[in-house]
């Protein structure tokens, strides 16, 4: 039963790299960049956000070290992009669904690890979130556009915090690690892909500028 967990968590992280590094090359295509950006731009999407989550939470090596399974995956992803990117043009949605599919993975994929360790729950919709977010920021940075996580409304952080919490409470109700990982990932999915057809945004805070006082408004400029 052990066995079946770890290699369940091995294909959830396989597959988040995968679709990671999908979304990092056609970020990076769109920019016109070379062949070297892309598989550049295609692998710190890929393992930034697991690199991250492995520093904090003290695994060393990192996971594309210990398995270089994840650096063949993500190449592997992002030759294939640019070659199909050459043959025909990418659906105009295309970037925002790897991104919402490798969200998916990446965030249940962070939280089972952290769990695994023995961390509190806390720490394990933390990790998971951070471990799907990551990746995506660094891309978007790099590709010079404004991460998905700051851009206004955008339920992103938020599909990803609500995931990694179905994905804990199904194990902690006694779910089978498929059945918590399924939880999770359709949650996350969903919601990204819900956001994305029907626009669903975040309300957004206003908060009313103060008003000058009386003495301010009657001040002369030229007093100043």
């Amino acid at each position: 039963m052990a066995e079946s967990g770890i290699e369940l968590l091995s294909v959830i992280h396989l597959v988040g790299v995968a679709v990671f590094a999908v979304s990092g090359a056609l970020a990076a295509a769109r920019k016109g960049m070379d062949l070297f950006g892309v598989v550049v731009i295609a692998t710190v999407t890929a393992i930034g956000g697991g690199t991250l989550r492995d520093l904090l939470l003290a695994r060393h090596p990192v996971f594309w070290i210990t398995d270089t399974s994840h650096l063949v995956v993500g190449f592997t992803a992002a030759l294939l992009t640019v070659a199909y990117a050459r043959r025909r043009r990418p659906p105009a949605n295309a970037l925002a669904i790897a991104d919402a599919v490798g969200l998916g993975f990446f965030v249940v994929a962070g939280a089972e690890i952290t769990l695994k360790l023995g961390h509190p729950g806390i720490i394990v919709v933390l990790m998971g979130t951070m471990t799907g977010v990551v990746g995506g920021v660094i891309r978007d940075v790099l590709s010079a556009e404004i991460p998905f996580i700051f851009r206004k409304g955008e339920i992103y952080a938020t599909a990803a915090i609500a995931g990694a919490s179905i994905y804990i409470l199904l194990v902690w109700s006694g779910g089978s690690d498929l059945v918590a990982s399924a939880g999770g990932i359709v949650t996350i999915v969903g919601l990204r892909l819900a956001a994305i057809k029907w626009k669903f945004r975040l309300p957004i805070i206003h908060i009313r500028p103060e008003r000058p006082a009386p003495s301010d408004e009657l001040r002369d400029p030229a007093d100043s």
